[in-house]
């Protein structure tokens, strides 16, 4: 018997994931990216437990490991005087004792997943490939592109934030500006005396802004992430050079650990970007087609899960089309998702306020901060995945 064939629209982290833990589950795979090659604009992300766990059974931790920094914990800090609010130290558990906590650079994981899946022969990718539509008929399911058209059994929509498939299923969404905007960029780590920089998450809470810092690259760089609430810049792209000079500006008279971080990043890959809130999605598809990532949860950057949902996504979504058949494995992988990723939306909200706190009440949250800090996140990060499904 032939082995079922799914179609991946998006060959971003949450596509690649979704093709190993589809093939992984016996089918075939073909995925399909817009741009002519896959690589991601220099930034680093965040990888917790309850991600790399995935990656793990992947086969994929020797050559993540090659990359990735694993930090000691997270440190929150006092904007302006440096004082840490909460130290949060990574601690072992039943469930993630094998299942370290990443900091890597973007590209560094799409290489991963990319060589994982050269060496795969249920795999193929096809760059330069812009998906225009979708149609089903019966159990087909076929893609449209501007030549030709491809069947298959299943399509997985891991298109972004500005997927065609949710567009062909739902329509399209109205977003809603956040307030916020953010910058990232990457600094050499030899541009600092050794130490100066922790080797941790490191968080600073400021009036109407927040900043973040951690090492990728092994340690050789550090990635920061710089929000600030402004209003009359709204572009929703990962890849919009930012003004440095204007960055410089925002975070004047900020601790002289920020002001060094923003003075020593490489101008070329500073990056700015608005952010958008997206209410949670009463479905994920129809059919034999379905939606991952940020296609159908996307998630403001404010407890650092938006990559790490895709991840837990393709293992669900992989395990239930392989056990219960496709159209019924795609509603169990609903129901299995929508509240978690839900959960993880409502909570970044959230948090976008309470970082960004001013006066009196900033002053209550710092004088609570260490307690209330210390096991709010394990519910994200002691989640087995691989168990649930």
């Amino acid at each position: 018997m032939a082995a079922q064939k799914a179609l991946v629209v998006g060959a971003g982290i949450g596509g690649l994931t979704a093709a190993l833990c589809l093939s992984k589950q016996g089918f075939d795979v073909v995925v399909f990216e817009q741009s002519n090659h896959l690589s991601e604009i220099g930034a680093g992300i965040q990888l917790s437990p309850n991600c790399s766990r995935v990656l793990h059974y992947l086969g994929l931790e020797p050559v993540i490991s090659r990359t990735a920094f694993v930090p000691e914990g997270t440190e929150i800090r006092h904007w302006k005087s440096g004082e840490m609010l909460s130290s949060i130290r990574r601690r072992q558990s039943p469930v993630n004792n094998s299942s370290p906590y990443y900091h890597i650079h973007r590209a560094d994981l799409i290489a991963a997943l990319t060589e994982s899946i050269d060496s795969n022969p249920r795999i193929e990718i096809h760059t330069s490939s812009k998906i225009e539509a979708f149609q089903q008929e019966g159990n087909v399911a076929n893609l449209i592109l501007d030549d030709k058209e491809i069947s298959g059994d299943l399509i997985v929509g891991a298109d972004g934030i500005h997927s065609v498939i949710r567009e062909g299923l739902f329509g399209d969404d109205e977003p809603q500006f956040t307030g916020n905007v953010a910058w990232r960029g990457l600094v050499p780590a030899d541009k600092f005396t050794k130490g100066l920089v922790r080797p941790v998450t490191g968080l600073w809470w400021g009036p109407g802004k927040h900043f973040v810092h951690y090492y990728v690259r092994g340690g050789e760089m550090i990635n920061c992430v710089c929000v600030v609430e402004k209003k009359g810049w709204e572009v929703e792209s990962w890849t919009e050079r930012g003004d440095h000079s204007e960055l410089v500006q925002e975070f004047t008279g900020w601790h002289e650990t920020i002001v060094g971080l923003i003075d020593a990043m490489e101008t070329e890959v500073c990056y700015q970007w608005a952010l958008f809130d997206r209410a949670p999605l009463q479905r994920w598809g129809s059919g034999h087609v379905t939606l991952l990532g940020d296609a159908c949860h996307a998630t403001l950057p404010f407890l650092a899960q938006g990559a790490a949902m895709a991840i837990e996504d393709a293992a669900v979504l992989a395990a239930s089309v392989a056990t219960h058949g496709i159209e019924k494995g795609l509603e169990i992988y609903e129901q299995l998702r929508k509240v978690r990723t839900a959960k993880i939306q409502n909570v970044s909200r959230r948090n976008a306020k309470i970082f960004h706190m001013r006066g009196i009440n900033a002053w209550a949250r710092n004088r609570v901060a260490g307690i209330a800090t210390k096991n709010t996140m394990n519910w994200i990060y002691d989640y087995d995945v691989l168990d649930v499904v």
